[in-house]
């Protein structure tokens, strides 16, 4: 509880003829009799949380004190209508979607089926801004450090995950939620933050990303951080830092199933915040992408950002907080290793659009999705996009990976028939090897087709072939699978 005591200021709040910005000031506007009504002005860097309010007052000789202590706790929160706030959006149709809408659209599937389920955030419920204000206290956050947006965001990152601090969502993916709340059956966050809250603090049974994501845009937004959920399809997991995905083969081309520990999700959601960063060069305030779904950890704890959208699209990721993880989720290359006989590894592949596709959110002022994926990165295959992959990979555990040039002079296509699998029905793909080159190539096509969970883990391998084929110059070869 943040006490604010006013006492001989009072003395000389009558003189004022108006309050100042930038401090804490207090102004009588009214009295009467033994009533008097104060006006107080807070500075826009002022913590944020509950305050209590004790007013001292005092006979101009000082001979006689009195204290009144307000029955009403004040809280006090970020205000993006304020232009001196971190948070300020000068936008009036975005302040009204990201921070006072109360329902919205979270996007699921994969990039050919898109889904969409309604969310309710909530943040205005009955209940709710004392379950954010409770979760703040329990994540043991200074109060000093609650005027940051920054730090704010970071630490409800942490605590909306039960991974380390006992948070408000426990992550399960296995399929079994029999003691607990399937993840497909959530759709309002009210539920999880009032439980959370009732029960002083118990995590509660089970989220997954799109839950994690709800969750956190709902406490963002009661906050009064500007926040939107936001779901990336083929959402890499980097889990070396080597901002690429990478496929590791033995010799003979067998998978080495110890170090394939990248992998790629049909879909991801995380959250958008949005707010300045004076913390960072100029051009990087604007969307932050922040992540509360427990995936990596960073600087000991299972969390992600608040990470400058700007400098992820600019490969900049060696500014904060974690840009290198979301980078490899919307922009990375997958790349295929094979392991020679002295141990190490080439490359023998690389797929350079492989990940990050129709990056989706809803739209403002409408139930449409909205598409901003050019906000993550540059159209793929330009120029910049290449520059920006190869100035990520620099600051990464794989500092020289784009340093050899590869002969790419025999492609390989795989296409769908349709809009692609489909529950129950047959799936029908063709893959085209081309050599472009005025050389002959003799080449094997490797082909294995497995069942996967949306979040890229393998349950296991329906088919696997292994394919030689010999290519004249500018030859093509089709094959068709079922």
């Amino acid at each position: 509880l943040l006490m604010l005591k006013f006492c001989t200021l009072l003395q000389y709040a009558a003189y004022y003829t108006h309050l100042e910005d930038e401090r804490w000031e207090a102004k009588i506007v009214k009295q009467t009799g033994n009533n008097i009504r104060l006006s107080i002005n807070s500075p826009a860097s002022a913590v944020i949380g509950l305050y209590g309010l004790s007013v001292t007052t005092s006979s101009l000789k000082g001979e006689a004190t009195a204290t009144h202590n307000s029955s009403k706790n004040i809280v006090m929160l970020f205000n993006p209508w304020c232009e001196e706030d971190t948070v300020f959006m000068d936008d009036e149709d975005e302040r009204n979607e990201y921070v006072l809408n109360d329902t919205g659209r979270i996007y699921y599937g994969t990039e050919k089926q898109i889904g969409a389920r309604t969310w309710n955030f909530g943040q205005f419920h009955e209940g709710i801004l004392d379950a954010c204000l409770f979760i703040l206290e329990k994540s043991d956050m200074p109060p000093s450090g609650r005027g940051d947006p920054v730090n704010v965001v970071r630490v409800i990152s942490a605590m909306i995950n039960a991974q380390d601090d006992f948070g408000v969502l426990i992550g399960n993916w296995s399929g079994d939620y029999s003691d607990g709340v399937s993840p497909a059956a959530w759709s309002s966050s009210v539920e999880i933050l009032k439980k959370y809250h009732s029960t002083n603090g118990t995590p509660v049974s089970y989220g997954q990303c799109w839950v994690f994501s709800g969750v956190t845009t709902s406490v963002l937004r009661c906050l009064g951080i500007p926040a939107r959920s936001v779901t990336n399809f083929q959402s890499a997991h980097d889990t070396d830092v080597s901002l690429t995905t990478d496929v590791y083969f033995d010799a003979n081309m067998e998978p080495i199933d110890y170090l394939n520990s990248d992998s790629v999700w049909n879909f991801h959601v995380w959250n958008d915040c949005w707010m300045a960063r004076p913390d960072l060069p100029p051009g990087n305030g604007g969307w932050q992408a922040v992540d509360s779904t427990p995936q990596e950890t960073s600087q000991g704890t299972f969390r992600c950002g608040p990470a400058s959208v700007s400098a992820i699209r600019s490969g900049q990721v060696y500014l904060k907080h974690d840009t290198p993880f979301v980078f490899a989720e919307v922009n990375s290359d997958k790349i295929y290793w094979q392991k020679n006989l002295d141990g190490t590894f080439s490359q023998i592949y690389s797929e350079k659009k492989a990940v990050g596709h129709n990056i989706s959110t809803k739209a403002v002022g409408s139930d449409e999705r909205a598409d901003i994926t050019h906000l993550y990165k540059h159209q793929e295959g330009s120029e910049e996009e290449r520059i920006a992959v190869e100035t990520a990979s620099r600051y990464g555990s794989k500092p020289d990976v784009y340093s050899v040039p590869m002969a790419e002079d025999v492609s390989v296509e795989v296409k769908m028939e349709g809009e692609g699998p489909r529950m129950g029905v047959d799936a029908k793909l063709s893959i085209l090897v081309k050599n472009q080159s005025p050389h002959p190539r003799q080449t094997t096509l490797h082909s294995q087709v497995a069942v996967m969970y949306y979040t890229g883990v393998l349950k296991g391998t329906i088919k696997k072939e292994e394919i030689p084929v010999e290519l004249l110059p500018n030859e093509g070869w089709l094959s068709t699978r079922g």
